[in-house]
C-alpha cells in the first residue's frame, strides 16, 4: 500500500491545533475539493483523504494513538491488534454544510458501495517468521444477515418505496434570496437518502441488514517474512452495501526479538564469545542456528570482531523454495577477570615470550599456548 500523507499536513494545521481549528480547516478544504464542486481529476481522491484525516484527528482517542504511533497506531473499535480502514461516518457532516450552498446539488449514495477494509496485527516468533507457519485468526467484523439476505426487512417482506421522496432518495427545497429563487436537492430525511423504508425490520439484524460476528480464518504465513510484511486476504473485510463487494483484510506482521539471533535482510547474525587461547590457537566449537547446532572451525589467529560465515543457515528468500541467506558469526574475544595462580604464571611466561613494544606475533614455540589451553580447559 502506498505511503499515506501526514494527517496534519492533509488538513494544513499544526500538531497542537485545537478541535475548532481542525474542524474549520476540514470544512474549508472539503468545500474546495468536494467532487460536486471541484471537477479536477484528483478532487475525489483529495476529498477522501480529507475525510480520513478528519475522522482520526477529530476523535481525541484516535488522535492520541496517531500522535504516538503514526498511521499504524490508529486503532479500530475492536481494541488492540484490530483496525477498520473505512472512512465512513462523515457523510452527514459533509451534507450539513454543503446543503446550505446555493445551487449545489448534494450527491446521494444509493448505488452499491464496497465494504471497508480491515487490519489485523499478528505477532510471530523469530522461527515462525523464518520457516513460515499457518495461523488461525479470530476477526470481529460485520457480516451480511442471512435471515434477510442483507435487505434489512423481515423474511417474507420487502422494503417499500419511500412516500416522501417517491423512491428518489432526494427532496427539493426552494429558497428565496435577494438574487431570486434557488432550489437545492438534499437527501430525504425520512429514508436517509435510500429511497426505500423498512416497515417490518428483520428481527435478526434489527433492520441493519448485517450482524456482528467473529470470523475464524486460517492464514498461511510464507517463509522469510519480517516485521511490517503485509498479507492481503481478498474479500475478508466488512460487507458491502446495496450489493457492493466486501472489503479486504490486511494482516500486518510483527516478529518478536530472539534471545540470540538478529536479522539483517536474509542473513542471521550471531555473537560468539571465545577466550584468547581459542582465538590464538584456533578451535572447533558448536554454534546454534535456526536449524540446530553445527560445528564451526575457529582459525588460529582470529581477531576480535572477525566475522565467520555459515552458508545457507539464514532466512529463506520470500516466495523462493531453495534460496536462503547465511548465518554470520561475529567473534568476540573475552578477557578473563579471574585467574588462578597457574594461569597468571602462564600469562607472565607468555608476556615474556612475546616481548614488549614489538609487533605482537605469537612465537614459533607453541608450548606456552598449549599449556594455556590446558589450564583454561579449551
Amino acid at each position: 500500500m502506498a505511503n499515506k500523507r501526514d494527517y496534519y499536513d492533509v488538513l494544513g494545521v499544526e500538531r497542537g491545533a485545537d478541535q475548532e481549528a481542525i474542524k474549520k480547516a476540514f470544512r474549508r478544504l472539503a468545500r474546495q475539493y468536494h467532487p460536486d464542486v471541484n471537477k479536477e481529476p484528483d478532487a475525489e481522491a483529495r476529498f477522501k483523504e480529507l475525510n480520513e484525516a478528519y475522522e482520526v484527528l477529530s476523535d481525541e482517542e484516535k488522535r492520541a494513538h496517531y500522535d504516538r504511533f503514526g498511521h499504524a497506531g490508529t486503532q479500530g473499535p475492536f481494541g488492540p491488534g484490530f483496525e477498520g480502514f473505512g472512512t465512513g461516518g462523515l457523510d452527514d457532516l459533509f451534507e450539513s454544510f454543503f446543503e446550505g450552498m446555493t445551487g449545489v446539488r448534494t450527491r446521494t449514495r444509493r448505488g452499491p458501495q464496497p465494504g471497508a477494509d480491515l487490519r489485523y496485527d499478528l505477532t510471530l516468533s523469530f522461527e515462525e517468521a523464518v520457516f513460515g507457519c499457518e495461523k488461525e485468526l479470530e476477526v470481529p467484523r460485520w457480516e451480511m444477515c442471512r435471515a434477510c439476505k442483507g435487505s434489512g426487512a423481515a423474511p417474507g417482506t420487502s422494503p417499500t418505496r419511500c412516500p416522501q421522496c417517491r423512491g428518489s432518495g432526494e427532496v427539493r427545497r426552494a429558497q428565496q434570496t435577494i438574487f431570486g429563487s434557488f432550489v437545492n436537492a438534499v437527501p430525504c430525511d425520512r429514508c436517509q437518502g435510500q429511497g426505500t423504508i423498512i416497515s417490518t425490520p428483520c428481527p435478526e439484524c434489527n433492520g441493519q441488514g448485517k450482524v456482528h460476528t467473529v470470523r475464524r480464518l486460517a492464514v498461511k504465513i510464507p517463509a522469510g517474512v519480517d516485521s511490517n510484511t503485509q498479507i492481503r486476504l481478498v474479500g475478508e473485510g466488512e460487507p458491502g452495501t446495496k450489493g457492493g463487494p466486501p472489503g479486504n483484510l490486511y494482516v500486518l506482521l510483527k516478529v518478536r526479538k530472539h534471545r540470540h539471533f538478529r536479522r539483517d535482510g536474509n542473513d542471521i547474525l550471531y555473537d560468539l564469545t571465545i577466550n584468547f587461547a581459542q582465538a590464538a590457537l584456533g578451535d572447533e566449537v558448536s554454534v546454534p542456528t535456526v536449524d540446530g547446532e553445527v560445528k564451526l572451525a575457529i582459525p588460529s589467529g582470529t581477531q576480535y570482531g572477525a566475522v565467520l560465515t555459515i552458508k545457507g543457515k539464514g532466512v529463506p528468500f520470500l516466495h523462493s523454495n531453495d534460496r536462503r541467506g547465511d548465518q554470520r558469526v561475529q567473534v568476540k574475544v573475552a578477557t578473563p577477570t579471574r585467574l588462578n595462580k597457574e594461569q597468571k604464571q602462564l600469562l607472565h611466561e607468555l608476556a615474556r615470550s612475546l616481548g614488549k613494544g614489538k609487533d605482537v606475533t605469537p612465537p614459533n614455540d607453541k608450548g606456552v599456548f598449549d599449556k594455556m589451553r590446558d589450564a583454561l580447559g579449551v
